[in-house]
């Protein structure tokens, strides 16, 4: 997995506009009812143009880098859409999204735009907690034809559970920072304590 070298300053870009909240001390509930010390919503971002700026010029980078065949850019619903309409203008490339299940109504379509069979494609997502969902994207992608180069996120809890999933799944995933660099870059700006830090660590060790 590749990490932006933008990724401290995307950390600390997060907590600043409080994309991200670290509580190890008065722990979060997540909706699947995990315990969690972090919460993590990357919308925020967009209310914010230079977090935004930074953010997607941290995602053209990864992809000129990594991905330089990419022919189109394909958002997650609901949060990876903006994120991928921002990449997909500032690299000249067509866009699509895809939602988690097809419509109910009209052509039932889960993909959402025009994007042929065999055409190669990066999924922009926001954040990677255990994949499951991330993964469903690229699979409704890979069903349709499509050649899926890899998977670019803003931010990854790290999770053993996710890092398993993508292998099995054998897609690649970069993302453009992650959990142990925030809670480093939170130590540095005295955001938590030592002890705390312990909290986290342990946390995300356990899951």
């Amino acid at each position: 997995m590749t990490t932006s070298s933008k990724s401290s300053e995307i950390a600390k870009t997060l907590l600043d506009i409080k994309a991200i909240f670290l509580r190890p001390d008065d722990m979060f509930t997540w909706a699947s009812g995990i315990k969690s010390p972090i919460y993590c919503d990357n919308r925020i971002t967009l209310s914010y143009p230079q977090a935004r700026t930074l953010i997607k010029s941290a995602f053209v980078e990864i992809i000129k880098s990594k991905y330089p065949n990419a022919e189109y850019i394909a958002g997650v619903a609901t949060a990876g859409i903006p994120h991928a309409t921002l990449i997909a203008d500032a690299l000249g490339l067509p866009m699509v999204y895809v939602r988690s299940s097809s419509k109910e109504h009209g052509r039932s379509n889960q993909i959402e735009g025009s994007i042929p069979a065999g055409s190669k494609a990066v999924v922009i997502e926001d954040l990677i907690s255990t994949g499951g969902s991330s993964i469903g994207a690229v699979k409704a992608l890979q069903e349709s034809g499509v050649e899926v180069l890899g998977m670019v996120a803003i931010f990854t809890y790290g999770l053993k559970k996710a890092q398993e999933n993508f292998s099995q799944a054998g897609i690649s995933l970069d993302t453009l920072s992650d959990y142990n660099t925030l809670i480093e870059i939170a130590l540095e700006n005295k955001r938590i304590s030592p002890d705390q830090l312990e909290i986290l660590e342990d946390w995300q060790k356990n899951l």
